[in-house]
């Protein structure tokens, strides 16, 4: 439920002619006094004390600090905002530091609260003694109040003072859902609004809970925008409303009234820098500390945002007493200037002159007006030259159009400065800088002109990082040194020439060698080698890793990178000979053809998964035609193993010969007799027709080596999710053809996101998509599907990008240069062009990184009525067989704008567009 305040018309006195009990107003006079300084008595509206406490025992509360906040309301609450707002202004107080956000209000407090927000508590009647009926219990503290509430029409004297509703202390008893309803709508003075929709129904699944004399305020209420649902289409009219939601109701009605309240001010910001934030307000000026305690939020957000999401010449609303800004939200982002542009062509005092078509125009400016150069930095004004292009920025809110900031577009820039690298690209020979003032700018350099170092080393500038402190020299606007005083790190490229347990040395592009210290664990990364080590790298002067090295800001190489190796790979070689004497090995490679390599005691040796370091024991198992595995360089063995299995693609089945065709990873063709069995996900008793050609598969080989045990089809699929069983690692996906798996598990299998951050089972739901590799039919990793819906809000089919808004109101960002496949009414198409910006779509990305879009289908019809029970919309039909209910998807986003809308604020004969993913209504669009 929300609030929106309107203007109240005060009426005078009513005289209650009740039997009544009386007390004098001199001592309520004495107490107020004292509490209205505080800011109210007892809880975190006004007095805690119990139904027919005395005045006196009310104890002394304190409302909010400025720049604080209540302990028990952290950032991030949901009404935070709110809360701190009012806090601020006064109109909520704290008990003892705490707010209580979560408590129940009670009916007294309530109208105190609508009181104060009305700004009418000081209207209490202070000329005679005030009395109440005896059997209308209210807590003495709050007597005044509800007697001026009486008085103002904001409770009715008939409802309130039946019999059947005084069988308990009136003031203590929880403020309901529906009576604070009322208390709304009789504050806004649309009490004959609620008498008019008095008899309709509320259209809520619980209408039937909702008591006759409240059903005009809710709809009212709905209709107005002040109230929505719960969740399952509830209302839960004698549901406790709590503290935080009766402060959420009061701080946004405030948006919708004339009054002005204490501490706070709206207005422009003229300026914002050193800690000040200096506010054009009614025709003055006016300047506030902000602190680490000031609160900053927007009117459209219920979170918090930080101060550098807030720009001068923005308009706010500022509220804090003795200047001292608590609270300050963004009200209209939008820049508050005009912009005008010319050719400089002098300056005299207080004066700019900017050639013109009909002669010279004159701005005013003073200490205030900021001068930039071309790239944002501040320059002082004598320094621009005539016939520079210049643009003027005009504030617009104060009436005197003061310049407030002129930046030169077109001049020359010389200078030496100091900062940081924000990005290379390397095409266009262009370095941005972010420099020590925090202006980001952008030069190009020349080759041959300019000079990159690092420590005295020459480097290329490739090799700069982002991140990384530097010292820049601009010459004619061309980039002429930079020299890195802090690195982050940087990248480097050659072979490895030598390797120590504390060095690398390696060779570059252009013949040159360098020398760096390893760092105490540097990451090793070796395609197609698990958990790779130092060992595993191959260091020669001709033939050592193609690596890439990643060095910090200290030079030292914190992880090596083997991009390619130079040395010759044999798989399924067969054995002619070994010679324990020599250590020569001889064998043929797959096509037949001769090698001779010779082992030593750096060469790396395996059988049947075991490690060795004895030529000895290996030997004994090089006899002829046993098949292995050989990587060798300049004629030295780097390994050799016995072959356990092949890994590469299925090329080729011969159904006649019954053999297969394996391509490994040197580019070797291999024929062997069918495998023994095949274990292949989804496919239970596949046989080796059932395993389509060119998919990566795993050949593991029988004890002896003369045929394929079981040929494992390994590989990646997209799949959606059935079932998740968090609490035994297990889930099921969904096979083509609408079947469901067997149980996956998942206990070791690594879970990551589509950012590559780890995630849990639990996070997962039915309906989500993930990317799982397979090895046969066992799961070795899983990666969930980032999915979209929303609106398409750009698209650039030349760039293959587009954007999407999404149901949360972010905007989304895709690139769909490795394909899109649009899915639309059933039919495909691969270009980008298919969708545009009317388009509500659902976004992910296939296992291969092909762009899916779903086009949602969408219908105009005319809105008949909302059935709670069922969750549907009725529309009104053209024909008899037109289809006229629509199931509402649950989170289904209903709006006219960008206003949301609750399903009960459509009235009959709305135009709407509805929008559908799976037959179920996920977007209603009121026109």
């Amino acid at each position: 439920m929300s609030h929106r305040e309107g203007n109240i018309e005060l009426s005078g006195p009513k005289r209650i002619k009740r039997t009544v009990q009386s007390y004098s107003v001199k001592a309520v006079s004495a107490v107020l006094a004292g509490a209205m300084v505080l800011g109210g008595a007892g809880t975190a509206f006004a007095d805690n004390s119990s139904t027919g406490a005395t005045v006196g025992a009310a104890a002394p509360q304190t409302a909010v600090q400025a720049g604080g906040i209540f302990s028990d309301v952290k950032t991030g609450f949901w009404a935070e905002k709110h809360i701190y707002k009012l806090a601020t202004q006064g109109i909520v107080v704290g008990n003892n530091g705490l707010f209580r956000p979560g408590d129940s209000v009670t009916q007294q407090e309530a109208v105190l609260m609508a009181l104060r927000f009305m700004k009418l508590q000081g209207n209490v009647n202070t000329s005679a003694d005030v009395a109440l009926p005896n059997d209308f219990l209210v807590t003495n503290y709050y007597k005044p109040y509800v007697i001026l509430a009486f008085q103002q029409g904001l409770l009715d004297k008939t409802t309130e003072m039946a019999a059947d509703n005084l069988k308990n202390s009136w003031g203590e008893r929880k403020a309901s859902r529906e009576w604070v309803a009322e208390l709304l709508i009789r504050a806004l003075g649309k009490g004959a609004s609620a008498s008019a929709a008095a008899g309709k129904p509320t259209g809520f699944a619980d209408d039937a809970k909702v008591s006759a004399n409240k059903r005009g305020y809710i709809n009212t209420a709905v209709e107005l925008g002040l109230a929505n649902g719960l969740t399952g289409n509830r209302f839960d009219p004698q549901g406790a409303v709590t503290r935080a939601q009766l402060a959420t109701f009061f701080s946004r009605a405030e948006a919708h009234n004339t009054l002005d309240y204490d501490n706070t001010f709206k207005g422009t910001i003229s300026s914002l820098k050193d800690g000040k934030l200096s506010l054009y307000s009614n025709g003055g000026a006016l300047e506030f500390t902000l602190n680490a305690n000031t609160a900053y939020f927007t009117s459209s957000s219920e979170n918090r945002i930080s101060l550098n999401e807030i720009q001068p010449y923005t308009k706010v609303t500022v509220i804090g007493a003795t200047y001292n800004a608590s609270y300050v939200e963004l009200t209209d982002p939008a820049l508050q200037v005009e912009q005008a542009e010319g050719v400089f062509t002098k300056l005299t005092p207080g004066i700019i002159w900017v050639d013109s078509a009909n002669g010279y125009d004159q701005y005013g400016y003073d200490a205030a007006t900021a001068f930039l150069d071309v790239n944002g930095a501040v320059i002082q004004p004598s320094s621009i030259t005539a016939g520079s292009k210049i643009t003027l920025l005009r504030e617009t809110f104060s009436g005197s159009r003061k310049v407030v900031k002129v930046q030169v577009t077109s001049g020359i820039v010389n200078k030496t400065a100091k900062g940081t690298v924000q990005s290379v690209d390397a095409a266009a020979k262009s370095i941005t800088f972010k420099n020590a003032d925090g202006t980001v700018e952008s030069f190009k350099w020349e080759d041959g002109t300019t000079l990159f170092s690092s420590q005295s080393t020459i480097i290329q500038p490739a090799e700069l990082k982002t991140g990384a402190a530097v010292s820049y020299t601009i010459k004619d606007n061309v980039i002429r040194s930079v020299e890195v005083t802090s690195g982050v790190e940087r990248i480097v490229k050659g072979f490895i020439y030598e390797l120590t347990d504390s060095t690398i040395v390696y060779q570059k592009s252009d013949g040159s060698r360098e020398v760096n210290l390893l760092a105490a664990t540097p990451a090793i990364v070796i395609p197609n080698v698990t958990s790779p080590v130092m060992t595993d790298l191959i260091a020669d002067k001709t033939g050592g890793d193609n690596v890439q090295l990643t060095l910090n800001s200290s030079d030292q190489v914190t992880k090596i990178e083997v991009l390619s190796r130079q040395i010759e790979q044999y798989t399924a070689a067969t054995v002619v000979d070994y010679n324990s004497k020599t250590q020569y090995l001889t064998f043929t490679d797959n096509n037949g053809k001769a090698h001779v390599v010779k082992l030593d005691e750096k060469t790396k040796m395996a059988y049947g998964g075991l490690i060795t370091t004895s030529l000895t024991t290996m030997g004994a198992r090089l006899t002829e035609n046993r098949k292995i595995d050989v990587t060798s360089i300049n004629e030295r063995a780097m390994s050799v193993e016995l072959t356990t299995k092949y890994t590469g693609t299925l090329t080729a089945i011969n159904t006649t010969s019954r053999t297969v065709v394996l391509k490994v990873g040197n580019g070797q063709l291999l024929t062997m007799s069918y495998p023994s069995s095949i274990d292949m996900f989804g496919k239970s008793g596949a046989a080796i027709t059932d395993v389509p050609l060119n998919v990566p598969v795993t050949a593991v080989l029988s004890n002896n080596q003369d045929m394929i045990s079981i040929l494992r089809v390994t590989g990646s699929t997209q799949l959606e999710i059935a079932t998740v069983n968090a609490n035994t690692n297990k889930m099921t996906v969904k096979l083509e053809g609408g079947s469901t798996s067997s149980e996956l598990n998942l206990l070791s299998v690594p879970l990551i996101n589509e950012a590559g951050q780890k995630i849990a089972l639990s996070e997962l739901r039915a309906g989500d998509f993930v990317n799982i590799a397979f090895d046969g039919s066992t799961p070795v990793s899983l990666q969930s599907v980032k999915q979209v819906a929303g609106q398409v809000s750009a698209v650039d089919a030349a760039a293959g990008t587009f954007s999407v808004k999404d149901y949360a109101g972010a905007s989304q960002s895709f690139n769909a240069s490795a394909g899109v496949r649009i899915m639309r009414d059933g039919v495909a198409s691969t270009a980008l062009s298919g969708i545009s910006t009317s388009d509500r779509v659902w976004v992910r990305k296939d296992a291969g990184g092909v762009m899916i879009i779903s086009v949602f289908s969408q219908l105009n019809r005319t809105f008949a009525r909302y059935e709670s029970a069922t969750n549907e919309v009725l529309t009104k039909r053209a024909t008899l067989n037109d289809n006229y209910k629509f199931v509402l998807a649950p989170n289904v986003y209903i709006h006219q704008g960008d206003t949301t809308l609750p399903v009960q604020s459509l009235k009959e004969n709305d135009n709407i567009i509805m929008y559908f993913n799976n037959d179920k209504v996920v977007e209603i669009v009121k026109q």
